[in-house]
């Protein structure tokens, strides 16, 4: 299984937030320029973090990108999901070619029973979690602003 960029981008973006210091709060501009991204997509990632309220974006000056404690505290699993749009189908058997073993398959409960356990295997893990020693000090060591 493979995530998609904007997953990625999600985790990596709430990561980097979570090792913030509380009064420097990067734009989304440094933001994707540490995470080496272009501004469009960070933009996106953002937009939809900040519609789940896991981050606040403030405007103008002192502005910048801020961590909610419900981000801090948010499973990975969850934004995995969100950003994966749910648990659809591994394979797709119904497409424009649909699978003539679609009636009687049992690979494809197998292949969702497999990524609901990669889902499950997330949900523990927080933010939080994941920016504990070695990779909060080493997100530190990336930014442009800290």
């Amino acid at each position: 299984m493979r995530l998609l960029r904007s997953t990625d981008l999600a985790l990596r973006v709430l990561m980097r937030l979570a090792v913030a210091d509380g009064d420097a709060c990067p734009t989304t501009r440094e933001v994707a320029a540490d995470m080496e991204v272009p501004y469009t997509h960070a933009a996106k990632v953002v937009a939809e973090l900040q519609r789940m309220e896991l981050l606040v974006a403030r405007r103008g000056r002192g502005g910048g990108l801020a961590l909610t404690e419900q981000g801090r505290g948010a499973s990975v699993g969850a934004v995995v999901r969100s950003f994966e749009g749910g648990a659809g189908d591994v394979v797709d058997c119904e497409g424009s070619a649909p699978c003539p073993l679609r009636s009687a398959c049992r690979l494809r409960s197998a292949l969702r029973q497999a990524q609901e356990a990669f889902y499950a295997s997330l949900d523990p893990l927080t933010v939080a979690d994941v920016v504990a020693a070695p990779t909060g000090p080493l997100l530190l060591g990336i930014s442009s602003r800290d």
